[in-house]
């Protein structure tokens, strides 16, 4: 039976509850018989691949690789996975370094096959990486089966800290950040741009996003999303401006929130 992850309302009551009966909902899907099957075969079989072109023949494999790195609609784009893992990431050129979706670059580093007489995947450790990564991933897709927008928050919590505490240069951050659709939406959402938004030029909309941070938040580098209460604040405010577009009536919380950015 399929994972449906429990979700009574929306928004901001629907966030709360949601992060109050996580783990249990984790636990649960992590029970699940298709969750472990899969686990079993990833631990089976991870360790004998030593090269992209054994990953990417082995579909199952590939599959649950892709899942933990959000990249699932490409399960039968093989020669497009295995290009991109076996280019790596030394070269600036590589593929993986030049797509804008950054998920491809944690992928090829993940999966680092250029040292075939020591692969990533033999190291101690690696599986239970990769399938933490998966469920987190999973459990995100079934919540965002329910409520996108809670999906979203689940997202950004867990990748622009990890952005915010990379070793980026503030701009690379903020350039990374705009590139990465769902992240993207989050913060513009929180900052209530318009959706025509992303049409400007790039260097207007980076100028923008950091006018909007330090005009929020009292600062203007990304970095400070690492710290907990202001990414809660992040998603307070991104959860209370959706509900507010929905056709219900503005609510209460949306009221405070206009008044203290004034």
């Amino acid at each position: 039976m399929t994972f449906q992850a429990v979700i009574p309302v929306s928004g901001l009551a629907g966030w709360a509850f949601l992060k109050r009966t996580m783990a249990a909902q984790q636990a649960t899907m992590q029970a699940s018989s298709a969750m472990q099957r899969d686990e079993g075969y990833f631990r089976d079989r991870i360790a004998r691949i030593a090269s992209a072109r054994e990953l990417v023949d082995d579909r199952r494999l590939l599959r649950i690789t892709l899942e933990s790195f959000g990249l699932e609609a490409d399960v039968d784009a093989r020669a497009f996975i295995r290009k991109i893992l076996e280019g790596g990431t030394a070269d600036p050129k590589a593929l993986a370094n030049r797509l804008a979706d950054k998920r491809y670059r944690s992928l090829a580093e993940a999966f680092d096959f250029s040292d075939p007489t020591a692969p990533p995947t033999r190291r101690k450790g690696f599986a239970d990486e990769i399938l933490s990564l998966r469920r987190a991933r999973r459990f995100e897709v079934a919540v965002g089966e329910t409520d996108n927008d809670l999906r979203l928050a689940l997202n950004a919590e867990r990748e622009l800290a990890a952005l915010a505490s990379s070793s980026m240069g503030e701009n690379a951050k903020w350039f990374t950040l705009m590139g990465n659709q769902p992240l993207r939406e989050v913060i513009e959402g929180a900052f209530g741009l318009p959706s025509s938004f992303g049409r400007l030029d790039v260097d207007r909309q980076l100028r923008t996003l950091k006018q909007q941070a330090q005009r929020r938040f009292g600062a203007s580098s990304l970095d400070q999303f690492a710290e907990p209460d202001r990414m809660n604040r992040l998603v307070r405010d991104f959860l209370v401006r959706r509900q507010a577009a929905s056709p219900a009536p503005a609510s209460p919380a949306l009221m405070m929130l206009q008044t203290m950015h004034r």
